[in-house]
C-alpha cells in the first residue's frame, strides 16, 4: 500500500495539480490585491471619496466611525464593502480563469475525429460496418 501511495504522490498528475493549486491561490491573493489597492480606490473615488472596505451596517444598535472602531468593540456587523471587494475579485478571477481555459482549448486544438467504424447501405440508408460485405437489414451485396 505504501509504494501504490508513493507512486500516486509522485505520478506527474498530483504533481501537476499540486503546482496548479499554489499557482492559483497567489493567483487569487493578486487580484484580491489589485482589486483593494488598485480596481476600488477609482471607483471609490468616483463615488464620493468611498472607501469600500470601511463600509458595514452595525447589528448591536450602536453607531462606529471606523471599522477599526467597531472591531475593538467586538461588535457583530454586516461588512458589505468588505463584500463587495471579494465580490469583484471573484468575477476578475473567473474572467481570467475562463481566458486562460478559451486560451488552452485554442492551442490544444481541436480533438481529431475517430475513423469511420460504419458505412450507409446504398439501399436501405442503414449504417452497417464498414468491413461488411452484404447489408444485415436488405441483403444488399452492394455496399
Amino acid at each position: 500500500m505504501l509504494k501504490e501511495f508513493k507512486k500516486f504522490l509522485i505520478s506527474g498528475n498530483v504533481v501537476d495539480m499540486a503546482v496548479g493549486f499554489i499557482f492559483g491561490a497567489a493567483f487569487a491573493t493578486f487580484v484580491k490585491s489589485m482589486v483593494e489597492n488598485v480596481v476600488m480606490p477609482p471607483i471609490g473615488l468616483l463615488l464620493g471619496k468611498v472607501d469600500f472596505s470601511q463600509l458595514f451596517i452595525p447589528l448591536d444598535g450602536n453607531s462606529y466611525a471606523t471599522l477599526v472602531a467597531l472591531e475593538e468593540a467586538g461588535a457583530p456587523a454586516i461588512k458589505y464593502g468588505a463584500f463587495m471587494n471579494d465580490a469583484i475579485s471573484f468575477v476578475i478571477l473567473g474572467f481570467v480563469v475562463f481566458m486562460f481555459i478559451k486560451g488552452y482549448n485554442k492551442l490544444k486544438g481541436a480533438e481529431e475525429a475517430a475513423p469511420a467504424t460504419t458505412k450507409v447501405c446504398t439501399d436501405c440508408a442503414m449504417e452497417i460496418p464498414i468491413a461488411a460485405k452484404k447489408c444485415g437489414h436488405c441483403q444488399n451485396t452492394a455496399v
